[in-house]
């Protein structure tokens, strides 16, 4: 009976193979989507600079023959693998949960949602919070000195990795209460870990900021904190509903 129900290598790489299919698939559908408004993209991106200089803004150059269609195509992907998110979570779960009991399954599917609101509140504080305050260091330092020029593609590539890693940072007290919830780690293990968690928090500022000025670092790295505070929270609220619902299964077997 149980070999029955237990899938050979085999056949898990087949599961493996037909997930990854259906999430490059989604992938691509949501890029070609994204395609369609790439320029209206790159507008939106451009805004938080166009702002500077009472509104001015700074001029943007192209210059390379084929800049334009690698920035049309650099976004249409990112784009479209945002797009194409809920897919991509829903396949990883899908391929993880055979091995799952029935209330980790659950846990697990309940995790999507909150993955991708939190993804989209990170995006949200990094377009209307981070870059309104580190462009304009950027792109004013050594004012007189030089006038900027700035390409379209680096302008982009700014933007696009501040949303992306801000967004992806934002899931951490998502992934703490998942991990708490499915009994892999509790609060009092984030709770140790806190102070290595301050110099983490530091270099991913470092390392997601464009600039070198310890504000806009501070900036990214005083949410990330805040989340991984709310996290150790969610931890313990996931560590207690474990307890509470082993203290009410145990009482039924000694009564029976």
């Amino acid at each position: 009976m149980s070999s029955n129900r237990e899938l050979t290598l085999l056949e898990h790489l087949s599961e493996l193979r037909r997930r990854v299919f259906i999430a490059l698939a989604a992938l691509i559908v949501g890029a070609m989507v994204a395609f369609l408004f790439w320029a209206d993209i790159v507008e939106l991106l451009k805004r938080p600079a166009q702002e500077l200089n009472d509104g001015a803004g700074v001029t943007l150059i192209a210059t390379q023959v084929t800049e334009l269609l690698s920035t049309s195509v650099k976004v249409s992907l990112v784009c479209g693998f945002v797009l194409a998110l809920p897919v991509i979570l829903y396949q990883v779960i899908r391929f993880v949960a055979p091995g799952l009991s029935p209330s980790e399954r659950r846990y697990l599917f309940l995790f999507m949602p909150g993955a991708l609101l939190a993804f989209v509140g990170g995006v949200a504080f990094a377009y209307f919070i981070l870059t309104p305050r580190a462009l304009p260091f950027l792109l004013t330092f050594g004012d007189g000195v030089a006038e900027p020029l700035i390409r379209i593609s680096n302008l982009v590539d700014v933007m696009l990795r501040l949303l992306f890693w801000m967004g992806l940072a934002f899931e951490t007290p998502v992934v703490m209460y998942l991990l708490a919830q499915l009994g892999l780690v509790t609060s009092r293990m984030f709770a140790r870990f806190r102070k290595y968690w301050v110099v983490v928090a530091f270099i991913l500022g470092a390392i997601i900021t464009p600039t070198f000025d310890p504000i806009n670092q501070a900036l990214v790295a005083a949410p990330l904190l805040v989340l991984y505070e709310g996290g150790i929270f969610l931890a313990w609220l996931a560590g207690r509903t474990r307890r509470r619902s082993r203290e009410g299964i145990v009482p039924l077997s000694d009564g029976s």
